[in-house]
């Protein structure tokens, strides 16, 4: 049997793998990833992530006020629960603040329930917890789960962060290394029937987004479902807050966000993330942080400056 001082060397050389995500530190998507990490006994595993759902808030962070993180029991890890958005999650567990000094070799953000392709990469709490890690230097995943509600299981979800092993120590052997490319953060979307997938697919970011509108509504209380988690039955959810007498006050209108059935899918190509997602593949698709403008629109905003001095700019002329 090794010593103390051994096992605790060993530990040490382990790297560390700090996992957050915007379905809350709760969400099975998130403790089947820590389980899984934990199990294959490689790593050294923390744990940054929202006290509560944190969906869709893209990259919004925590300005005004102090964020709270609070110590949680999860088997293997150490974890904190943190007041704030995934971004300010993945900046404090990235920070050395909050882990006696550690600092994470990998971020990994997730498992959503849900996909994040094409245009919902600018809405995602996932993908802004893996982006802050990025823009901040550290190398990061984000992994998204397609739920389809009536098909998809929690036992999918749990099996969708085993097929991932894989590629997070591939990334971690890499980094070893010191080959992996530092001008991009990884975005990856495993396909409903996991069980069947077709293997890993280098795609591209598309352009599919599902369709939000708006209706009108008597009560403020948060509803149950966001748009990234609409599909999961969470029938056992209790939410205390949908107690709270909420009706509108008098002059006040009250809208509450709906998914429409329409999405919006343009015909993309074998190698767009959405597709490759629906046709079973795990897509991997690296993303940066730079918007980038089609080249046409660049071409046409180039020549449209040129003409700008012929537009009248007294408000007479208007």
């Amino acid at each position: 049997m090794e010593s103390r001082p051994v096992m605790e060397a060993a530990a040490s050389c382990r790297p560390t793998v700090l996992v957050t995500n915007d379905d809350g530190i709760d969400a099975p998507g998130l403790q089947y990833l820590v389980q899984h990490l934990v199990a294959v006994d490689r790593y050294r595993v923390l744990v940054c992530a929202p006290d509560v759902d944190n969906s869709g808030v893209s990259h919004s962070i925590t300005w005004i006020r102090a964020v709270c993180a609070k110590k949680v029991e999860i088997s293997g890890a150490s974890a904190y629960a943190v007041s704030g958005t995934p971004a300010d999650c993945a900046s404090l567990g990235i920070s050395g603040k909050l882990f006696s000094g550690f600092v994470p070799d990998l971020v990994v953000s997730g498992i959503n329930i849900g996909n994040n392709c094409g245009y919902h990469v600018v809405y995602s709490g996932t993908i802004a917890g893996a982006r802050e890690a990025f823009l901040n230097g550290v190398p990061s995943i984000a992994i998204s789960y397609d739920w389809v509600g009536g098909k998809s299981s929690l036992q999918d979800l749990k099996l969708a962060a085993k097929v991932c092993l894989p590629m997070i120590n591939a990334v971690l052997t890499e980094l070893k290394n010191k080959t992996y490319p530092k001008g991009s953060f990884l975005n990856v979307d495993v396909p409903t029937d996991v069980t069947n997938h077709k293997g890993f697919k280098i795609t591209k970011q598309g352009k599919y987004m599902i369709r939000i509108g708006w209706k009108q509504t008597n009560s403020s209380s948060p509803g149950l479902e966001s748009y990234q988690t609409a599909n999961i039955d969470r029938s056992t959810v209790v939410d205390a807050e949908m107690d709270v007498n909420s009706a509108p006050l008098q002059d006040q209108i009250l809208f509450k966000r709906v998914i429409s059935p329409l999405h919006y899918e343009e015909k993309e190509d074998e190698g767009t993330d959405y597709r490759s997602l629906k046709n079973g593949n795990i897509t991997i698709t690296p993303l940066g942080a730079l918007s980038l403008s089609e080249i046409d629109d660049v071409s046409y905003f180039k020549d449209w400056l040129r003409h700008l001095v012929d537009f009248p700019t007294s408000p007479s002329l208007l």
